[in-house]
């Protein structure tokens, strides 16, 4: 997993105060019924902590992303 996504899925879970698996395990199965695992203002934290750590990966770039050696 690309290290600036674990920064910020990491913080996510910490905002929350929950574990990253359950943050995660939320994440997927709100992604399998095809809705969003967040609230808006959620949304926005997000978006403050993708800025915070770096992150500019979208959804588009993940058929793209190559594992390094």
């Amino acid at each position: 997993m690309e290290k600036r996504l674990l920064k910020v899925l990491k913080a996510v879970a910490e905002l929350k105060d929950m574990s990253l698996g359950d943050l995660l395990e939320g994440i997927v199965l709100h992604a399998f019924e095809g809705k969003s695992a967040f609230s808006p203002q959620t949304l926005k934290e997000i978006e403050k902590l993708k800025n915070i750590y770096g992150l500019t990966l979208r959804a588009s770039d993940s058929h793209h992303l190559k594992e390094r050696r």
